[in-house]
């Protein structure tokens, strides 16, 4: 992914839904961190638009204290000035076409006049979905979309970016209405990961793994995003949404992309997208059926998690006691190229599971066992390369090696790599990446139009089945377990197995996945 620059270009970042949670926890921590590491320009500046009424002075305020809250132990106090000195306010009622953006067009002029910053802006959504069109045009109608003279504007979209097929082509559509395509970046903050990015460097800049990267020496691949956590505060959303909505066509697919596609002419923007894109037309679609045999769908009831009881999905703040909701969701893809062809990919994604784990593993096939007939080995261990997203990032490579002494035997053996103990220690919130890549206008790591659409029709049967047949057995898992029976049944009926993070699946966990 190329850097033009070491520091970006002077501008401005405007930021809708300022006082919000995400503003307070990632953005501020992010560009806190970009300016620790002299990754922004000195000529920088930050305008902070939301509902509330408050003055400049008051946000500046606001903003000092959720620093020194989430930006890490002790942040720097010249830093932490510096940052209030250069950020602005202004509120208002996001509806109103003239008063609140009126008064940001007034802002930015002053702005850009005080710090010497040309007219660069980028415009962050991090507002309800619903809202993002509706911003952006008044944006755009009130002239703080137009680049003249040189200038840009890019726009930043949380995800998620629709809720189905039909709902994304219309976003789509109305923010390409207006905006052109290079303006927009579809966020997806997973691909902010360290680990992440690695991906495209670890099979395209060795060349020991790429060789094997094929459906000649690879069973399958699996995909794990799990949390410990329940919907917290997100009860609301969460139930008109649900697991396969609100993470499988972004940060799954994401990474589905990212492990099959193939070497991409360079690491520009579109390069590598469109290989991700071609991988996307590649899924095999599903079928009515397929929703129903390839698909598994779990909501997690009460249990125990790091020795405290939690309650279930369904006495959870703001979730309907009767809620068909999933909180887990399962699956097998299968992608129909020359590369992938009969090599199944299993992702699986859940709330209220056993930890917090997010991984990537290429399990190979085994090698012949003829060699060992005559020797005390029953059975050759298989080979296969774990790449960990979260909690620790890095790369686990799985072998077989003989145990020392004079009869042949076989133990496991793991070769570690990890990014803490190689690289040192970087707080991060996995945004940086990402920001500052919009100010330098590398949009590698953001979703294109076709993207999203892609991700939206593959899922949009299952989504249809699911609402037409309601789930009868829900809730049919315990928190903190690693889900319902129906996803082991998935891989055991092809002779596989989920590999999760402790090494045999206990009795106790079986014990707790009970319809």
């Amino acid at each position: 992914m190329p850097e033009s620059q070491k520091t970006a270009e002077p501008c401005v970042m405007v930021i809708f839904g300022a006082t919000g949670d995400l503003t307070k926890r990632k953005l501020f921590p992010a560009l806190y961190n970009l300016a620790r590491s002299k990754f922004l320009p000195g000529n920088f500046a930050i305008v902070g638009v939301g509902r509330q009424e408050m003055t400049t002075e008051e946000f500046q305020q606001q903003m000092h204290d959720n620093l020194k809250e989430f930006a890490g132990a002790n942040p720097d106090g010249e830093l932490l000035q510096w940052f209030c000195s250069r950020t602005s306010y202004t509120g208002g009622d996001f509806d109103d076409d003239k008063k609140l953006f009126h008064d940001l067009k007034e802002l930015l002029a002053e702005v850009c006049a005080k710090h010497d910053i040309p007219e660069n802006f980028f415009y962050y959504m991090a507002i309800p979905p619903d809202l993002f069109a509706t911003v952006a045009k008044k944006i755009v109608k009130n002239g703080l979309g137009r680049e003249e003279d040189g200038h840009w504007r890019r726009f930043i979209f949380e995800k998620p970016f629709g809720r189905d097929l039909k709902s994304a082509k219309k976003l789509n559509a109305d923010l390409l209405a207006i905006l052109k395509e290079r303006q927009i970046y579809r966020i997806d903050h997973y691909l902010g990961k360290e680990t992440v990015q690695n991906i495209l460097v670890f099979r395209f800049g060795n060349s020991i793994f790429e060789p094997i990267w094929n459906r000649n020496f690879v069973d399958h691949v699996q995909i794990t995003v799990a949390e410990k956590l329940g919907v917290e505060q997100r009860g609301g959303y969460y139930d008109t949404a649900g697991a396969l909505r609100d993470m499988i066509p972004n940060h799954l697919f994401q990474l589905v992309t990212l492990t099959a596609m193939e070497p991409p002419v360079s690491f520009e923007a579109d390069a590598v997208r469109d290989e991700q894109a071609k991988i996307l037309a590649a899924i095999q679609p599903f079928s009515p059926e397929d929703s129903l045999h390839c698909v598994v769908r779990g909501q997690y009831g009460p249990g125990e998690i790091d020795g405290k009881k939690v309650p279930g999905y369904r006495d959870e703040e703001k979730v309907a006691r009767s809620s068909n909701t999933e909180t887990y969701a399962a699956m097998k893809l299968s992608i129909d190229n020359w590369r992938w062809a009969d090599v199944p990919f299993y992702l699986r994604t859940g709330k209220r599971m056993s930890e917090k784990h997010s991984s990537i593993i290429i399990q190979f096939k085994k090698a012949p066992f003829v060699l060992f007939r005559d020797t005390p080995v029953d059975r050759l261990r298989t080979n296969r390369i774990e790449i960990h997203i979260q909690p620790d990032e890095g790369i686990t490579l799985h072998f077989g090696a003989k145990i020392p002494g004079p009869v042949v035997k076989l133990g496991a053996v793991d070769m570690d790599f990890n990014y803490v103990e190689h690289f040192g220690e970087q707080l991060s919130t996995g945004y940086e990446r990402l920001l500052y890549d919009c100010m330098i206008g590398d949009a590698t790591l953001f979703q294109r139009a076709d993207m999203v659409e892609a991700s939206w029709e593959i899922v949009s049967p299952i989504l249809d089945v699911w609402s037409a047949i309601p789930a009868r057995n829900f809730p049919n898992y315990e928190s903190g377990s690693w889900g319902p029976h129906e996803a082991d049944e998935l891989l055991e009926r092809e002779g596989r197995s989920w590999k999760n993070p402790t090494s045999e699946t206990s009795a106790t966990d079986l014990d707790k996945r009970k319809s």
